[in-house]
């Protein structure tokens, strides 16, 4: 009995995303070594969708598989005074502010307020590059002349993307 519980123990260690333990610049510079992108979550101790993410997204095997992969991940706590510059620069005023860097600190997406496991996954993946985001997928409708794949698509693609715009004002 004592084995079967071990062995699930290990199977679960590990299984979400591997944040590194560095800071932003540190962060940066292991991606640009790797070549992959970064992943930043600015959270604040108090914020509940952050403690949320922490407990039920990025510890998810599918998020780990996936952003392990393609990100160098960092969790930053936007209320730290060694990140106040980062927060700044970046303009972080909601938790979560999950922020999509290029290794050179250009930003390719910004992303505020929680979601699920598939809406994260997506989110990764419209930031690397392996699929369209709204604006690219609308661009790609107007230049097929009404293909109605792409149309369904886009309307699939429509809350989230109003939703989004709504929560910058």
């Amino acid at each position: 009995m004592m084995v079967v519980c071990l062995v699930f123990a290990f199977n679960g260690f590990g299984q979400g995303i591997n944040f590194f333990k560095g800071n932003y610049q540190e962060a940066l510079e292991k991606a640009a070594a790797a070549n992959k992108l970064v992943f930043i979550d600015f959270y604040t101790e108090w914020c509940g969708p952050c403690k949320l993410m922490a407990k039920d997204v990025f510890t998810d095997k599918n998020v780990g598989d996936y952003y392990n992969e393609k990100f160098i991940a960092i969790q930053l706590d936007a209320e730290a005074p060694a990140n106040k510059s980062v927060v700044k620069q970046f303009k972080v005023n909601s938790y979560p502010t999950l922020a999509y860097l290029r290794a050179d600190g250009k930003v390719i997406l910004l992303a505020t307020g929680s979601s699920s496991v598939e809406e994260f996954i997506k989110q990764g993946k419209v930031a690397t590059g392996d699929e369209l985001g709204f604006e690219d997928l609308y661009a790609k409708y107007k230049s097929s002349k009404n293909d109605l794949d792409i149309l369904q698509q886009l309307l699939k693609e429509a809350p989230s993307f109003v939703s989004a715009q709504e929560d910058r004002k």
